[in-house]
């Protein structure tokens, strides 16, 4: 089941496009209205080949051959950073004019503060709006009825096994290998067979630090219908019953262990080195990241959903699309409403738009990766995507204390107080 697969390696970047030249049109070139230069700024997260300069390059030729006179300079930003050069522009008065990012900075911090454009214009008359998908559209709109953001791409975060470690503990019988997905009791069974072949740690629960937190909350929110949140995103939902039950399964079951000294990474790195049977924090683009560092490795990954009572997971994902800092001037916000439709609302364009993220199309293109192996295999889990909760009040705070939740259980904390912890101290913000 060796995958094959080409890459364009994402280079840090600063991305200075202009062009002086008319907008074309029917007319006779001295015939042509003069239009005025426009001068837009784009910042973007690292969403896939975004921040690559020959991706990057080729996007924006293509849309200043439709419209030379507005001029762009992109500028890549990364996670540890971004979010500071941001706020530091904003207080200087100097924000970028268009921002590729999720919902909840778009959303829920930029455009709750009141710094962002409403972009509502675009989502009724948008050739495409209607089919975008409906967790994408909630997702994006404000509770105020504002959007401010456009949608461009998303993915599905998930986990994987060792597939050679589970055939030879006799473990793969506890997996529907078709749809990728397995019940509570399989992942139970499985464990305790991986236990009984000798892996003397199966799996680890990580918890020094936030970072990849989207994997231990769809484990524990999965294994027995629990939630993160309210349907309503307004309430924090972690000291239910059924995650509570779950968080006390994991604790107990022999093979699996809270890990208070490992991180996401770490996690990611003793699977590929073999030392545990699954990784919780895994998509597509740690597989393709993993395959390029240690080609030659010498056990096949599967990827996987996480086990469900029912066999029905609801995964998390990240959504990313454009928002607009109004940043006083019309003819700006309007020439970032033009760069959006150009990229969103051309089938053709909009495809080289999301193949540049490496991600998925927040509406249907089935056959968009018919031609990657690895693309395409990764695919299937987009259809078990949950709702967004990214988007709930104090997320940050949440994110905090989820993690020194889990810490604390691994410390010994019973876990009805240490989730009622968690619950206090998202509560109280």
């Amino acid at each position: 089941m060796k995958k094959l697969l080409a890459l364009l390696t994402a280079l840090l970047i600063t991305v200075s496009l202009t062009a002086c030249w008319n907008s074309p049109s029917n007319e006779p070139a001295d015939e042509r209205p003069p239009q005025e230069p426009v001068e837009l700024s784009l910042w973007t997260y690292p969403i896939g080949n975004w921040g690559d300069a020959t991706t990057v390059a080729s996007l924006i030729g293509d849309f200043n051959r439709t419209f030379p006179h507005i001029r762009l300079s992109v500028e890549r930003l990364d996670y540890n950073t971004g979010d500071q050069r941001i706020e530091e522009a904003i207080a200087a008065g100097q924000a970028p004019d268009l921002v590729l990012e999720g919902p909840e900075r778009l959303v829920s911090n930029w455009g709750d503060r009141g710094l962002l454009a409403d972009l509502s214009d675009l989502w009724e008359n948008e050739q495409h709006a209607a089919e975008i998908y409906d967790f994408v559209k909630t997702a994006c709109r404000h509770s105020n009825g504002a959007y401010y953001e456009f949608p461009l791409c998303m993915s599905t975060h998930c986990m994987a096994i060792n597939y050679e470690l589970f055939e030879a503990a006799g473990a793969l019988q506890y997996l529907d290998l078709e749809n990728r997905t397995w019940t509570t009791e399989g992942f139970v069974n499985a464990v305790s067979a991986l236990t009984a072949y000798g892996q003397t740690q199966a799996a680890a629960v990580y918890c020094n630090g936030k970072s990849g937190d989207q994997g231990t909350r769809a484990l524990v929110n999965n294994l027995f219908g629990g939630t993160f949140t309210n349907p309503e995103h307004t309430q924090y939902t972690v000291n239910s019953p059924e995650n509570i039950r779950a968080l006390e399964l994991l604790r107990d079951l022999e093979g699996v262990r809270f890990d208070p000294e490992l991180t996401a990474t770490g996690e990611i790195d003793r699977f590929c080195q073999g030392e545990l049977a699954m990784t919780f924090c895994w998509n597509v683009s740690f597989e393709i990241q993993q395959t390029l560092k240690n080609p030659q490795k010498n056990f096949d990954i599967l990827p996987m959903a996480f086990p469900s009572e029912t066999g029905e997971p609801r995964l998390e994902g990240g959504i990313w699309g454009f928002g607009v800092f109004d940043n006083g001037d019309e003819a700006r916000v309007e020439a970032a409403k033009t760069f959006i439709r150009f990229m969103t609302d051309q089938n053709g364009k909009y495809r080289k738009a999301v193949l540049a993220s490496s991600y998925w199309p927040v509406r249907d293109l089935q056959d968009l990766y018919a031609n990657d192996m690895i693309m395409s295999e990764y695919s299937l889990f987009t259809a078990y995507m949950g709702d967004y909760i990214q988007i709930t009040p104090g997320w940050v705070a949440a994110r905090e204390a989820w993690w020194q939740m889990l810490q604390s259980i691994a410390e010994g904390m019973e876990v009805p107080a240490a989730a009622e912890a968690f619950s206090q101290k998202v509560h109280s913000k």
